[in-house]
């Protein structure tokens, strides 16, 4: 148990390194909130001084506003999701990285700042904690030559999935997670790497604060790491109208008191950003091996 909880505090700890040498900034968000941050049910709610708050499923609001202050920022600390599920993808209580950047060229490079960070943080704990991890039997560390993470369009992954298995899963909107492990299978087996990209989302799968493209996709990639994704990774859309209209066309109130300073960073004009939410307990327990 102690291995575990080391190799976990180094992950974070990578991870800051990281991202301060990037020069992202790390900051603290609120976790008592006035309302859902993502849209849905999926919120724990309690008393605050006779008003309803919620915690916070993401500092998803937080973090782009953040974008216009210090273009570059982070945080790593805990979100709550009231999902009554008991299966080995879900936690009501985890730790997240989420990642913010602003002045993006384009998705690319957000693309790629996440992948090159998993990269080095996964390479230095196999390098600090060998031996704990050899203790653990852990897998072999496989990534990519050149450091070039692979991606593969969702239509892609279909097309590849029910050719190999003669399962069609075309009208799927996202991956199922038995496609997400047989795509990391194959990247691992075909492509010696153990992380892969799936990406080009179809419109229909997109969030109010994702940014849509002309061909139907949105500019969204799942990064997935030994068959389960560990990072969502969107570039935002940061036009005001069209945040106001998108979010309209998914019934959210823009007038509510929670949107206000949301709106407010976009009405004043925030820069094209992107960045990703990181499920850190995903990342220790696929890289140490553990089944839950």
């Amino acid at each position: 148990e102690a291995a575990i909880f080391k190799s976990q505090a180094e992950v974070e700890e990578s991870i800051s390194r990281y991202l301060n040498n990037e020069d992202f900034v790390q900051f603290p968000s609120p976790k008592l909130l006035t309302g859902a941050t993502e849209g849905g049910a999926e919120v724990f709610k309690l008393d605050y001084f006779g008003k309803t708050a919620t915690l916070a499923q993401s500092p998803q609001f937080y973090k782009q506003i953040m974008v216009g202050a210090f273009e570059r920022v982070y945080e790593i600390g805990h979100s709550y999701r009231a999902e009554p599920s008991a299966t080995t993808r879900h936690l009501t209580e985890l730790t997240m990285l989420d990642i913010e950047m602003g002045f993006a060229e384009d998705h690319d490079e957000v693309l790629d700042m996440v992948a090159d960070m998993t990269q080095d943080v996964l390479k230095r704990v196999y390098d600090e904690h060998a031996d704990d991890l050899r203790s653990l039997q852990a897998p072999e560390l496989k990534l990519p030559e050149g450091g070039k993470v692979p991606r593969f369009t969702i239509a892609e992954i279909h097309e590849m999935y029910a050719s190999a298995t003669k399962n069609d899963t075309t009208d799927e909107k996202d991956l199922t997670p038995d496609e997400e492990r047989w795509i990391a299978d194959h990247a691992r087996k075909s492509l010696g790497s153990d992380l892969v990209y799936a990406v080009k989302f179809p419109a229909a799968a997109g969030k109010f604060y994702h940014k849509f493209l002309e061909d139907g996709t949105v500019a969204w990639g799942d990064l997935l790491f030994r068959g389960l994704e560990i990072a969502t990774v969107p570039l935002r859309e940061n036009n005001y109208e069209k945040m106001i209209e998108q979010m309209q066309a998914v019934g959210l109130d823009v007038e509510a008191d929670g949107f206000k300073y949301y709106l407010q960073a976009f009405k004043y004009g925030l820069p094209t950003h992107g960045g990703c939410g990181f499920g850190i307990d995903r990342l220790v327990q696929k890289t140490i091996g553990l089944n839950n």
